[in-house]
């Protein structure tokens, strides 16, 4: 009797405590599925859940770029609601991150929406799904507490949502001609700068994902999905992955995925509804949000509906069946619930199988990293910035003898040795596999038939010589980076500062900014026996008048930039101050093209960089209205990624014709193929009629073995032309403006399989061998043609300059070793 009466008196609380909550449709005034709810709606219902649930915590942990609020629901019962703060302590105690033992028992269960903005349906499943949980789940909740975002991206999505109110028929037209299932350009899919949020988890380039990792890094939770929407007539997609899986990735964690999958298909078999697994979606770039949560302990997942943007509120299908947003709510619907429930029945061993995770290292042929400083401390406090945010951890160590390992900027194997304030990354710590995994010089691949990039080490993005070993170096001391002094400035001849990154690359644009006028040095300087490279900056009082001094003072403090004076215009070795090698440097009016025929993503990395990273103003202009714009306003003009089907030849002439006459003009990629075909510049295939015609033979040989090659093998024959996120190794002349402050080689990554002869003149950066091939998968046909071929260069036409950039180094925004390439093509190329 006794136990009846708790049983009912629990009944009765749990009831209690959602008594007050609005189901959806109650709170919006319509049945989700009916209309797309705007993100103030979508806020205001999961506000109404928490003020009126026990079971719920909201809390905002951000903001966009546009200022929607980003918001997380901690959904479980009161008493873990009560410890949270422990609960979470105690997570980062299982992964030995904090010291101590765990004294709660409670696994983690992290739900993403609509990272994709116009994937729109997940975050309308997500308010059914947090309402179903405190009605109908709350006993699942006595072992989890379950984080639900909403809305990982909300620009994105009100920039879909938006469009659709406005071009959608009434009710709706299923129609796929309709307008309403035809986004424009650039679509609602990335954020503000039009940047793929869901491949920026480990690179925190956009402000979404710096706000959501600092939190989810506090959390680790041993579950994470990703809910996202692929073609309209795809069914749908859940675990377990697709090959790529990557080698470090458990037994464990794949075997769970097949359990949550079949836990899903028993529902999905009940109500007749297709479904697909282990194909298209794999486990390799570390930077998504089942990969990264992987990397990180997380059982994490992909799960995919049909429909997208194109759908809308209903579309037919090739089966002549009508796709409503209805169906594509309870699909989501279903898998987040499921995904609780067996997370919740297999509680303990999440919990159990997240501890060992973390209790050893990887099983990794290299033990310890090696980034080699030489005396660059602004690149190894970027560096450091980024691990510090990842919780990898890192130090100096001092060796007595002589190491080898594997060379990065060579391939092979070398002696060296670690000097006292070289970075050290020792694989024995608790992000043991993110750590390889990041580091690792190459990735196992078993598949090359592969979702995205397949390189991204880091030694390479931030451009350090490095060495992976096998010896197991213990890191034992703190990295000692100085600590910036601020300049007191006093009135001087002038003063300079050196050209090495984009910190000072920044400090220059915002010098100009503020109207000061400059100079800069093609020619190493040294005064008062320090030496200064190229493109290091002057600016004098000459230039400038009395009291320049004051505003140089203060930008230079806050840039944190240490200024040197110039006491004479008589320097110790190199060109005067008044020498015909140190220009004046014009200050660059730019602009950006974007709109229908460029890659929304490309425009939005540039965009993003212009403004976020290097602070200065750029006007965009759509490929609309660019044949009516007055291009004798701008000094330099970008051209990202594209295919410009817009530009007309009349356009094209009209970009020539400003060339000539002086501009600067920076082509990226797809660009590149429209100057091309636009006889604009001089760049070509191929560097002679005898390398073409050896070409030609590869090509034609290519196709005639293709005739013989079985359906069924087909898309593997094809992959021998096919480049996925490779790096290769350029040469550069660092004596160029376009390579300022750079060392002789860089690591590029190759992104396409476009291939470019030399120039005449102006070969900045180029591949000079298939060797040159250091990580990641190019097929072999593509080796053959990048080797000996141009990624940077430069080319006089008039009065003006073209520069070429066959690789982007602004991809995804994480290459940090291109970005000082970028501003060396805006400020000193053309000038």
């Amino acid at each position: 009797m006794r136990k009846t009466l708790l049983s009912l008196v629990g009944s009765l609380i749990a009831v209690a405590s959602w008594a007050q909550v609005q189901s959806p449709a109650e709170f919006l005034g319509y049945e989700l599925g009916e209309q797309f709810s705007r993100h103030y709606q979508v806020v205001d219902y999961f506000q109404q859940v928490a003020e009126n649930s026990d079971l719920v915590n909201l809390k905002q942990y951000g903001k966009t770029y546009e200022m929607r609020p980003l918001y997380l629901a901690y959904v479980s019962t009161p008493e873990n609601l009560a410890k949270l703060e422990q609960i979470r302590e105690d997570n980062l105690k299982r992964a030995g991150l904090l010291d101590g033992e765990p004294s709660s028992d409670v696994s983690v269960v992290w739900l993403s929406y609509n990272v994709h903005g116009n994937e729109s349906v997940s975050t309308e499943a997500s308010m059914a799904t947090i309402y179903e949980l405190i009605t109908n789940k709350a006993d699942w909740l006595k072992n989890t507490v379950v984080i639900i975002d909403p809305c990982v991206n909300p620009d994105g999505r009100e920039r879909y949502v938006n469009f659709y109110w406005e071009h959608k028929n009434a009710p709706y037209n299923p129609d796929p001609n309709s307008w309403e299932h035809h986004e424009p350009w650039p679509g609602g899919r990335a954020n503000h700068y039009l940047f793929d949020l869901n491949r920026d988890w480990a690179w925190g380039t956009q402000t979404e994902t710096q706000q959501r990792i600092a939190v989810y890094n506090k959390w680790l939770p041993q579950v994470h999905v990703d809910f996202h929407e692929q073609g309209v007539n795809s069914p749908y997609y859940f675990a377990p992955a697709a090959e790529p899986v990557h080698e470090f990735i458990t037994d464990w964690q794949m075997d769970f995925q097949t359990q949550i999958g079949k836990n899903h298909a028993k529902y999905f078999d009940q109500n007749d509804w297709f479904y697909f697994t282990k194909q298209v979606f794999d486990l390799l770039y570390p930077s998504y949000g089942d990969t990264y949560p992987t990397y990180n302990g997380s059982i994490g997942m992909t799960y995919e509906q049909g429909g997208s943007g194109r759908a809308g509120l209903g579309i037919i299908k090739q089966e002549e069946d009508t796709l409503t947003l209805a169906d594509r709510i309870a699909h989501h619907y279903t898998t987040g619930i499921s995904t609780v429930e067996i997370s919740s029945k297999n509680s303990s061993e999440l919990l159990s199988q997240f501890k060992t995770f973390f209790s050893k290292p990887a099983a990794s042929k290299y033990k310890t990293f090696v980034l080699k400083s030489d005396g660059d401390e602004d690149r190894m406090k970027a560096l450091t910035k980024w691990l510090n945010i990842q919780g990898i951890q890192y130090g100096t160590a001092s060796s007595s003898k002589a190491l080898s390992g594997y060379h990065y900027g060579s391939g092979a194997t070398k002696s060296f040795s670690i000097g006292k304030n070289d970075l050290v990354v020792n694989i024995n710590q608790p992000k043991s596999i993110l750590t390889t995994i990041l580091f690792e010089p190459k990735t196992k691949l078993n598949d090359s038939l592969t979702y995205d990039i397949t390189s991204w080490a880091i030694p390479y993005a931030y451009g350090f010589e490095a060495f992976a070993t096998t010896a197991d170096v213990r890191p034992s001391g703190k990295l000692s980076l100085s600590t910036f002094e601020a300049n007191s400035l006093s009135p001087a001849y002038a003063y300079i500062f050196d050209w090495k990154g984009l910190d000072d690359a920044r400090l220059l644009a915002a010098i100009l900014k503020k109207d000061l006028k400059v100079r800069y040095t093609t020619r190493p300087i040294t005064i008062d026996s320090k030496t200064f490279g190229r493109g290091s900056v002057i600016i004098s009082q000459r230039d400038n008048g009395a009291g320049y001094h004051e505003t140089l003072e203060e930008l230079s403090n806050e840039f944190e930039r240490t200024l040197y004076p110039v006491n004479s215009g008589f320097v110790m070795d190199g060109p005067d101050i008044g020498s015909g090698d140190v220009p004046y440097l014009k200050t660059p009016k730019v602009a950006l093209i974007g709109g229908s025929g460029t890659s929304s993503l490309d425009f939005g990395a540039t965009w993003h960089y212009m403004e976020q990273n290097l602070g200065y103003p750029v006007t965009t202009i759509n490929t609309e209205y660019f044949g009516g714009v007055d291009l004798g306003d701008y000094d330099v003009l970008i051209m990202p990624n594209g295919w410009y089907s817009d530009f007309s030849e009349r356009t094209v002439t009209k970009v020539k014709e400003w060339v000539q006459s002086g501009g600067t003009l920076i082509a990226v990629q797809g660009a590149i193929r429209k100057l091309k075909s636009g006889d604009l510049g001089s760049i070509d295939n191929f560097n002679s009629p005898k390398e073409k015609t050896d070409f030609e033979k590869i090509d034609e040989g290519v196709e005639e073995e293709k005739k013989l090659v079985p359906n069924s093998e087909m898309e593997r024959f094809e992959i021998r032309e096919y480049v996925a996120g490779a790096v290769f190794k350029v040469a550069m002349d660092n004596t160029s403006p376009l390579a300022y402050g750079y060392k002789k080689d860089y690591y590029s990554l190759k992104t396409s399989r476009d291939r470019y002869g030399y120039l005449d003149a102006g070969n900045v950066g180029v591949i000079k061998s298939a060797d040159d091939h250091l990580s990641g998968f190019a097929g072999e046909i593509v080796k053959k043609k990048v080797g000996t071929s141009l990624v940077f260069g430069q080319e006089r036409m008039g009065r003006g300059t073209i520069v070429y950039m066959v690789d982007n180094p602004l991809f995804r925004s994480f290459w940090y070793d291109g970005k000082l390439l970028f501003a060396n093509a805006i400020f000193f190329a053309g000038n």
